[in-house]
């Protein structure tokens, strides 16, 4: 087996949904697996493609987001290293129902929709994994949905920011937290206008909660934003 080879093998029986497969079937995998990369801001593929393959995450991270046609856009989920995007195309084979954008330089590796069928009628522990996974997707996006319909835009915001502050790749410094993501970014999270973000981050910034820059928001006194959530 060659390095890269070996080194697909290694990652792929980190995807918590393919950890209990036996080396060999990783290594068959490994072999069909085509290594891609994209540069940030990339999209890796679009709302409404052929769904003709699914992705492990090397390195970097993306976003998930659907689209509506008058350009406003929601982010469902921020993946990362070990993690698989594009596994309904597993299942049905249909056109993608979401898009993903690189958030950062990202490496991936394609497996076919075919080849990943086929692992699935071989290996019934494979695809209950499956279902635990996708299962966990939807209760995540439904929370999200929940957050946007009932919360107000303030709400949703404060609760976006509080979120980011505790992710483990949040920038901790003197003066807080600092969330390198600009404002159309947060929208997306939000699920809301980047107008809309803007004007709260100013009622935040005025209250000295947080400092504005540009692509950056760091959060100076991260307990206070509980106060804007409800």
């Amino acid at each position: 087996m060659g390095e890269e080879q070996a080194s697909a093998v290694d990652l792929l029986a980190r995807v918590p949904l393919l950890s209990g497969l036996e080396p060999g079937e990783l290594e068959r995998i490994a072999q069909v697996a085509i290594p891609r990369s994209f540069p940030k801001g990339a999209r890796v593929f679009h709302e409404g493609d052929t769904s003709d393959a699914c992705y492990v995450i090397r390195a970097g991270e993306v976003r998930v987001t659907r689209e509506h046609p008058d350009g406003r856009a929601i982010a469902l989920a921020t993946l990362g290293p070990g993690e698989l995007v594009g596994e309904l195309a597993m299942i049905d084979g249909g056109v993608r129902s979401a898009s993903v954008e690189a958030l950062t330089d990202v490496d991936l590796l394609a497996v076919s929709a075919t080849d990943m069928r086929g692992l699935l009628e071989r290996n019934a522990q494979i695809t209950a994994k499956l279902v635990v996974a996708l299962t966990k997707r939807l209760r995540e996006t439904n929370e999200r949905i929940s957050r946007q319909s009932f919360q107000t835009v303030p709400s949703r915001v404060a609760g976006v920011l509080s979120q980011l502050v505790s992710e483990d790749n949040a920038e901790q410094g003197r003066d807080g937290v600092t969330i390198r993501m600009n404002q159309a970014d947060l929208a997306q999270l939000a699920g809301t206008s980047r107008e809309s973000v803007s004007r709260f981050l100013a009622v935040l910034e005025r209250a000295g909660v947080v400092r504005v820059g540009r692509g950056r928001v760091t959060v100076l006194e991260p307990h206070r934003l509980r106060a804007y959530i409800f």
